[in-house]
């Protein structure tokens, strides 16, 4: 009489290096999402200066709190408003040495875009998204003057001059010339945005 065998054995004798082999798998074709911060350059660190004292007329105060209201020179402000405040407050040239500024000229506001001053203060409890929207308002501010004198002395705006000069697929013969033309647009209108105490004098 035959002998009747058992069930098939499976051999697993393999599957920890299929396994193995699956888990570098999806290790290498996952992404990975990031969250995306501000995108800011912080500037070098150099040694303190003795003695700078800056007037109070050329600091523009803008304080949020936890709320999400804008107070703005002591006053409540609108967001829609903030950014129209922050171009007269930089383009103001009250101290009639900026041959470019199309300000009031008002001697009680900023002197000159390069002493001017934007200090952002706000409250621990303030959201996130309401932060980011008011300082996306501050950067726009510099961003439309900018704007305006690249139009005025190369014809085209600022933002896309920047843009192609930081883009790293951009030739060198033209990221060279973009060069000196993104930083003289800088250095008209220097963004100085500040979040952290200033000591003023009246």
């Amino acid at each position: 009489m035959a002998r009747r065998g058992g069930p098939p054995e499976v051999n697993a004798g393999s599957m920890a290096d299929i396994a193995f082999l699956l888990l570098i798998f999806f290790l290498v074709t996952t992404t990975i999402e990031t969250d995306a911060g501000l995108d800011r350059m912080l500037p070098p660190i150099e040694p303190p200066e003795d003695n700078v004292i800056i007037k109070q007329k050329n600091i523009f105060t803008v304080n949020i709190n936890k709320s999400g209201q804008l107070l703005v020179e002591e006053e409540l402000t609108n967001l829609k408003d903030l950014r129209k405040k922050a171009i007269a407050f930089l383009d103001n040239g009250g101290d009639g040495t900026c041959n470019y500024c199309k300000g009031k000229k008002d001697d009680t506001s900023s002197d000159n875009p390069t002493k001017a001053i934007i200090s952002l203060k706000n409250d621990r409890e303030t959201k996130y998204g309401t932060y980011i929207t008011v300082q996306n308002e501050l950067v726009g501010a510099y961003n439309e003057l900018r704007n305006r004198e690249a139009q005025r002395l190369y014809g085209r705006d600022f933002t896309d001059m920047e843009a192609e000069y930081l883009n790293p697929e951009t030739p060198s013969s033209i990221r060279d010339d973009l060069k000196d033309k993104v930083q003289r647009i800088q250095d008209l209108f220097p963004q100085k945005l500040s979040e952290a105490e200033t000591a003023t004098s009246n």
